[in-house]
């Protein structure tokens, strides 16, 4: 049986458009047009996740193009991995409009994420999966 072909550099492109757009946009329209209020400040940081993981993703896909595993990256891994990208950015802005961002808490949270996506990658290659 032949492994499943994975999907080509157009089908993270419209997901990197989306969520680029969707991220930027909203970010440009929360920033202008409301007040530093709850709302709008938790809207602040869901929008840059978006915006993070929107402008990463194809660079993500890229390096691992450029540098393949074995087995391939699926889809879910590639966007995860850009995902994480953007999680840490909105991690260091909040920590940071609280005044509790250093140098030495921002390599640690990298770390930590680092390891985490790690160890998720090894898990999926320990799967076993019997060949048919």
């Amino acid at each position: 049986m032949e492994a499943p072909k994975q999907p080509t550099f157009s089908f993270y492109l419209i997901t990197a458009l989306i969520l680029t757009l969707v991220g930027w946009g909203g970010l440009a329209a929360v920033i202008w047009l409301t007040l530093p209020t709850l709302g709008p400040r938790w809207l602040f940081f869901f929008l840059s996740v978006l915006a993070l993981s929107g402008t990463v993703l194809p660079v993500v896909y890229f390096l691992h193009q450029r540098f393949p595993s074995d087995p391939p990256a699926e889809p879910g891994v590639i966007l995860r991995q850009a995902i994480w990208v953007g999680v840490y950015g909105s991690v260091l802005t909040w920590l940071q409009m609280g005044r509790m961002l250093s140098p030495m808490v921002g390599g640690v949270i990298a770390i930590a994420i680092l390891l985490t996506e790690l160890l998720l990658r090894m898990r999926e290659k320990a799967r076993w999966r019997p060949k048919e």
